[in-house]
């Protein structure tokens, strides 16, 4: 054995060393600025031209903002305090917000029903939209909200929602005892018992029974019926829409065509078209005498709009399941309501989510559309009564601005909430 094999020595470590921090280039902001701004030449140049835009309306609209008037009695005012300075006459906002949120005929005095109808809204909507953090019982809230929130915003007598939630009841009752026997027995008898309740209890005397001061519907106006109008349609429409996508490829002829010419035709027309007709047209149809309050002529024609685009939405859904789903519910042994309820319609919805939100955001934004036939929304406001006024004429920016931002404000939320449905309900693992 050589010398060098037998004085050399073995050395083991006793100790770890010290742990070094990584290079600061990977490590925090900059570690992400560059595997996400600057990964590369042509990704950096468009984050550098991205933020001298971003920098640019900055620059243009934060002075506007910062220095913005939100005391003064007028724009001339406003004009008079700025001094040539750039500025925003947010004044309008201060003095003007109830006429922008409710209107300009509804009584001041009772502004706190619309609002406490708004406040049970996101108590009725949370067990729906959120079912599995909320006990079930709040669907019994759910269902009577609707009755509750038109007593609150119209008044009048408490009798009137009531005796129309006995009549969807009784309708029910009958829908449920001969549905067994057959679906379309169970479904007209329940409309007809409903028809004929609300046809008796028309003659009973309810004007002054448990009434609160009644509002007129040409009274309603601002965000507030933008908001009437996207929930009632919305609400109205899905179920609709459903109806319409499944009688589409029913095997009944007759139920077939009549779904599928709805749909075309009402897919084919504007739909200034359609509330041009609710406001005009359609009073040509009714027996003389009859009055047909204007903002349910609205509600049904946009009802009839937008369900026509979700049953599209949802036939696209129906046809991208396999036609294993439907073998299975057959191979159950379920009949056909079973088999949509159970298997079919759950996963068709799931797929049609980001459509029918699409619809939704698109119909809520629509509703702007009624202050075309003098109906005094947020943007008919802004038009009307206030732009008109000679304190306010010439202030556009700041009005139409607030009304894009409560606009984004709903939309937005709906925008989330779906995407957050749609991680819930998700049940692949990619």
């Amino acid at each position: 054995m050589s010398d060098t094999h037998q004085h050399s020595v073995v050395f083991v470590r006793t100790d770890m060393l010290p742990e070094q921090e990584p290079p600061a280039a990977e490590r925090g902001i900059v570690k992400w600025m560059r595997q996400n701004l600057f990964s590369s030449i042509p990704n950096g140049i468009l984050t550098l031209a991205s933020f001298y835009a971003i920098y640019a309306l900055l620059s243009g609209v934060m002075p506007w903002v910062l220095n913005g008037i939100w005391d003064a009695p007028s724009i001339r005012a406003c004009r008079e305090i700025l001094q040539g300075n750039a500025g925003g006459c947010f004044a309008v906002l201060t003095e003007r917000w109830n006429q922008l949120l409710f209107g300009f005929q509804y009584p001041e005095e009772i502004y706190w029903r619309p609002t406490l109808a708004l406040a049970l809204l996101f108590i009725a909507l949370a067990p729906v939209l959120f079912s599995k953090s909320f006990p079930r019982q709040l669907l019994i809230f759910t269902g009577l909200y609707p009755f509750i929130a038109f007593w609150l915003i119209w008044g009048g007598s408490l009798l009137v929602p009531v005796f129309a939630l006995l009549g969807i009841l009784a309708g029910y009752m009958v829908y449920s005892r001969y549905v067994a026997q057959s679906f379309a027995a169970g479904f007209f008898g329940g409309i007809a018992a409903a028809l004929v309740f609300w046809w008796i209890t028309g003659f009973l005397p309810t004007e002054n029974v448990l009434a609160i001061q009644a509002v007129e519907s040409r009274s309603i106006g601002g965000f507030m019926l933008n908001l009437i109008l996207g929930v009632v349609c919305v609400s109205l429409s899905i179920p609709i829409g459903i109806a319409l996508a499944l009688g589409r490829q029913s095997n009944m002829p007759i139920i077939k065509w009549i779904c599928v010419v709805f749909i075309e035709f009402i897919r084919g027309v504007p739909l200034i078209t359609l509330l041009f007709v609710a406001n005009v047209v359609l009073a040509y149809f009714l027996p003389p005498g009859t009055t047909f309050d204007l903002i349910l002529r609205v509600i049904i024609m946009i009802t009839m709009f937008a369900s026509a685009y979700i049953a599209e939405v949802i036939r696209g859904g129906l046809a991208a399941l396999p036609r294993g789903q439907y073998e299975a519910a057959d191979s159950l042994g379920l009949d056909y309501p079973q088999a949509m309820r159970l298997i079919i319609l759950p996963q068709a919805l799931k797929i049609s989510i980001p459509g029918i939100v699409n619809v939704a955001v698109g119909l809520f934004k629509d509703t702007t559309l009624v202050s075309i036939i003098s109906m005094f929304d947020l943007v008919g406001m802004i038009r009307g009564p206030i732009l008109a006024s000679t304190e306010w004429n010439g202030v556009y920016w700041e009005l139409f601005g607030f009304a894009a931002v409560l606009f984004f404000i709903v939309c937005y939320g709906i925008s989330q909430y779906s995407q957050w449905l749609e991680r819930q309900l998700q049940t692949d693992h990619r």
